[in-house]
């Protein structure tokens, strides 16, 4: 009797084991559903707790239940935040490893990032802000980044007190400077350069509107010669005054790359139309050769008309009279001059006296002049190649001159073509 009783007793202390097990089993399940933002646990409810007791774990469910939708909300949003910011936005952990960027960071520097992290400037900055945590002020570098074009960024690096969802620690905000600086520059060369270059003519004209105010003032024959000479200070100081009005716009949107599908082939002919009055007065022929097929480049057509312009403008100038330009658009021929990526080549060649080697490299510095009395002869303001220099930079493009005395000069800008 007494081992039936124990036996009993043992399979109710067994039972009860097992239902309690079941029953914490199920209470564990509610709180992991309520967790992961699943609802309810089907048909199964608590044998041995009490309805106080399960109302009060659902309670507990519900609000788990909430507060981690509340949680994943924020993350989306934190997500939506980071990504959709306006500037480049890099978030590094503590340990200076890169754990995510936004949009605005991969369209600005792409696959450059590393480089950009490598910078001196802005690795010190990066320590400061760690050294420093949460509580010290946010860090800032001005950094000079050579990828993919030449730019200025101010760089703002933040240690934050809690770590973004993936563990960074620490952000860095980028800003692009580039046409702040480009403006700040231009309007001090602007002044610099104007009050230069336009110091000679203006002094002409004053000088001969003394002149016919004075002893010429009975002279027509004299006052018809001083007008027309006049007459070309004044032009010259409006083709200065262009050009310099021009560079200035191109340096100010240089960091900007065109998106414009450009027809070049159509574009160097136009352009070649437009100098036929010159062609005749130099008695010059010009050889067009278009070597297809021909992809369109990416660009500005208005800038890309500027340099083709410019390169023919210079040949026409500088070739010898009754001589020939030779003009051609062909895709990248082999040679290593330029970039291996699909492209178009544009020469534009002389035959005039060409320019001695030790002048080549300073060719498209602003004003600069191999024969300075001869270019301001032909109305030559220094600044035609400093121009396509710009505009070709802007279209991440090469230039490239070869030239010797006495053998002419080839001026060549590869441009990249449209990508299928």
């Amino acid at each position: 009797m007494l081992i039936l009783l124990c036996v009993s007793l043992v399979l109710a202390v067994f039972g009860l084991s097992v239902v309690w097990a079941r029953d914490l089993g199920i209470l564990s399940a509610m709180l992991r559903g309520a967790l992961t933002g699943r609802r309810g646990i089907g048909g199964r409810r608590p044998i041995l707790l009490g309805a106080a007791v399960l109302g009060e774990v659902q309670v507990l469910a519900e609000t788990l239940g909430e507060q981690t939708a509340l949680v994943n909300r924020l993350l989306r949003a934190e997500e939506s935040i980071v990504e959709r910011l306006p500037d480049p936005l890099i978030v590094l952990g503590n340990d200076r490893a890169l754990r995510r960027t936004n949009a605005a960071a991969r369209a600005a520097f792409g696959g450059d990032m590393a480089a950009v992290l490598r910078h001196p400037e802005l690795r010190a900055a990066i320590d400061r802000a760690i050294a420093g945590g949460p509580d010290a002020a946010p860090q800032s570098a001005e950094l000079r980044v050579p990828v993919p074009v030449p730019r200025e960024v101010q760089a703002v690096v933040v240690a934050l007190d809690s770590p973004l969802s993936g563990g960074g620690g620490v952000l860095v905000v980028l800003s692009d400077r580039s046409r702040e600086r480009a403006v700040e520059r231009t309007r001090a060369d602007f002044v610099a350069n104007a009050s230069h270059e336009l110091r000679t003519p203006l002094a002409s004209l004053i000088g001969f509107i003394d002149t016919l105010r004075g002893p010429a003032a009975d002279d027509p024959p004299a006052q018809k010669r001083f007008l027309e000479i006049m007459a070309e200070q004044a032009l010259r100081m409006n083709r200065l005054i262009d050009d310099l009005l021009s560079l200035s716009r191109i340096e100010i949107t240089e960091h900007q790359p065109p998106a414009e599908r450009v027809d070049l082939e159509g574009l160097v002919e136009r352009t070649i139309a437009g100098f036929e009055i010159s062609i005749r007065k130099r008695g010059i022929s010009v050889n067009w050769q278009a070597c297809g097929p021909l992809a369109p480049v990416l660009g500005d057509t208005d800038q890309l008309e500027q340099v083709a312009q410019n390169l023919l403008d210079n040949a026409l100038k500088y070739g010898r009279p009754g001589g020939m330009v030779r003009v051609v658009l062909e895709p990248v021929p082999p040679g290593g001059k330029f970039p291996v990526r699909p492209g178009l080549v544009l020469s534009v060649a002389d035959d005039g006296p060409g320019i001695p080697r030790e002048h080549l490299p300073r060719l498209t510095e602003r004003f600069y002049r191999v024969d300075t009395g001869r270019s301001r002869a032909v109305g030559g303001t220094g600044l035609g190649l400093a121009i396509v220099k710009h505009i070709v930079n802007r279209h991440r493009g090469v230039l490239v001159i070869e030239s010797e005395a006495g053998k002419g000069a080839v001026f060549s800008v590869w441009l990249p073509t449209v990508e299928k």
